[in-house]
């Protein structure tokens, strides 16, 4: 028994001695493999996946191969190799990666429903497209102004967009009548721990916090048990449940693939519309910019909402292009299932390794490469306009115009299928904010917070913190149950709270220096400048009542309605 259990040990050790001194071959990547045997740059990577990835990029270029945990993985981050990765599904699949962080996360063995995205793509375009889009801004006009009191309010503005989101998204998709705020109070315990879940370095407090969150919603997220009422119309959920039926799926994988659904409709709108909003309240020239264009479809609001249209609010898609460029982080994962070659831009072969895989990560190559968005850590609103303020889709890399110059949505086959929806929501969200909502920065010249690293490659990045938000309806008057901010009789020249004032009816006033003057002086900064955690904002519903300026310093007065 014991030289069995000898011969068994010295056999892993070989093994692992063999793996662990992998060299490269002839035309493959640059290889590094890291100091610590068989954990590579695990640690690295897993801290903060970005900045070592930039890191490899500047020391071997645009594509190489290092290892992590075992794995050897192959970054291509050239975007002219893209579609050499996308289009490959012989050589390159999806694989053994997605399996694993299904059941992790979400329970679930494998996918076997075949006809999944094609169920998706059928109910998120065309007529069924426009009843969601009509369904979610029903629901997000009802949320917002079921949320608002009489009282000025404080609160986070990541906290606003994502909670006003996702119960706007449940009540529309899910559970028009469930209890949406005690849904969204579980999936926050399961989506801020989703990412060290899937990187295996969750505590364990953590871990049983995150279960006992993902229990509660599997619970929440069943199928009705049989005998009860059903709604006269089916919500998407429930037609999405009676397609699992159809495919012979059981029960207890029903539950687990709606929390799948749940969380890849629900993860990234809210963190989207926040980054939105903040660059917008910390960049007067944008949110001058947006209000001007947007003041002019009100006559438009009246109707039935469509699907987003970049001919009719080109700035406004511009400035959410480059919150996405600047914010969203997928990663796009493939299995080298058998050798293949990929030709760089100069000219060099370089060959992928069965059994390796490969990433690519657009967040660093296109939407961070200096020649193909110069400036690349810096907001800028106009970056995805013309000259003409028409949509800007050309740019280049080594004088060459690119298909792929910023992918927040994925790309190929596995492209997001609710884009539209998701764009429209983050819009209408956004529109319905500034035009609802009397909103403004509590803290002068306040600045965006860091991301969290460890959400690389889990879509729209969270912030590090939180912008405090505040707010009520008071018939126009401001109430005093928050203190007016300390600037308020300060020098006009001195930067000042972004305000929103969307009820006052004011748009001319936009061009006036007498109402935004010095006070929209809130420099634009680079992501990389030190940055101020307590940024907070104020909001109430807006009556059409304009504050007085003795009583509140005026900074930015808007108005679309």
């Amino acid at each position: 028994m014991l030289w069995t259990i000898l011969a068994f040990v010295n056999g892993l050790l070989l093994v692992f001695l063999l793996f662990s001194n992998r060299k490269r071959r002839k035309n493959e990547p640059p290889l590094d493999k890291g100091l610590i045997p068989w954990l590579g740059h695990a640690l690295e990577f897993r801290k903060d996946a970005a900045k070592f990835l930039a890191g490899m990029k500047e020391k071997h270029g645009n594509i190489f191969t290092v290892r992590v945990a075992g794995m050897y993985l192959t970054l291509l981050l050239d975007p002219v190799l893209f579609d050499s990765v996308l289009n490959d599904a012989a050589s390159l699949k999806v694989g053994k990666s997605r399996n694993k962080m299904l059941e992790q996360t979400f329970g679930l063995k494998q996918n076997c429903i075949t006809d999944n995205r094609r169920w998706m793509e059928k109910h998120f375009h065309a007529q069924n497209l426009s009843q969601l889009c009509t369904k979610m801004k029903t629901q997000m006009e009802n949320v917002l102004m079921q949320d608002l009191s009489r009282n000025w309010r404080q609160d986070g503005l990541f906290s606003l967009c994502y909670s006003l989101l996702f119960r706007a998204g449940y009540l529309s998709l899910f559970d028009s009548e469930g209890d949406a705020s005690a849904v969204y109070e579980e999936f926050r315990k399961f989506d801020d721990r989703i990412a060290k879940l899937a990187r295996e370095s969750l505590k364990h407090d953590e871990r049983k916090l995150f279960m006992s969150a993902r229990e509660k919603l599997w619970d929440q997220l069943g199928p009705k048990p049989p005998g009860a009422q059903r709604a006269a119309t089916l919500c998407w959920q429930q037609e999405y449940v009676d397609f699992l039926q159809k495919e012979g799926v059981d029960d207890e994988t029903q539950r687990r693939d709606s929390l799948l659904q749940l969380w890849t409709t629900q993860c990234n709108a809210g963190p989207a519309a926040f980054w939105l909003l903040g660059f917008l309240l910390t960049h007067p020239e944008a949110m001058q910019a947006v209000a001007s264009e947007l003041s002019g479809l009100s006559a438009q609001d009246s109707g039935p909402p469509e699907p987003p249209s970049h001919s009719t609010t080109p700035v406004f898609d511009s400035v959410l292009s480059e919150t996405l460029r600047l914010r969203a982080a997928v990663m796009i994962n493939r299995d080298v299932v058998q050798d293949k070659s990929v030709r760089v831009a100069d000219g060099r072969e370089y060959l992928l390794r069965k059994g390796d895989k490969v990433c690519l990560f657009p967040f660093l190559s296109p939407q961070m490469d200096p020649e193909i968005h110069p400036q690349p850590q810096i907001f800028k609103y106009d970056r995805f306009l013309n000259g003409e303020m028409t949509v800007k889709n050309t740019f280049y890399k080594d004088g060459r115009p690119l298909k792929h110059y910023s992918l927040p949505w994925g790309a190929g086959g596995n492209v997001c299928v609710g884009k539209d929806f998701a764009v429209f929501t983050i819009k209408q969200f956004v529109l319905l904010v500034l035009t609802r909502l009397d909103l403004e920065l509590c803290e002068p010249g306040a600045r965006l917070p860091p991301v969290d690293p460890s959400r690389y490659g889990f879509g729209m990045l969270h912030p590090l913190g939180d912008l405090r938000r505040c707010g009520s309806c008071a018939d126009g008057i401001r109430a005093q149950s928050v203190p007016a901010p300390q600037d308020s009789n300060t020098n006009p020249d001195q930067p000042g709270p972004a305000r929103l004032n969307a009820g006052s009816r004011l748009v001319d006033q936009l061009a006036d220096e007498s109402v935004h003057g010095g006070d929209l002086s809130t420099p634009a900064m680079s992501d990389t400048e030190e940055v101020d955690m307590g940024w907070s904002i104020r909001y109430n519903a807006s009556c059409g009542q304009r504050p007085s300026t003795t009583e509140h310093q005026q900074v930015n007065t808007i108005s679309f309605l």
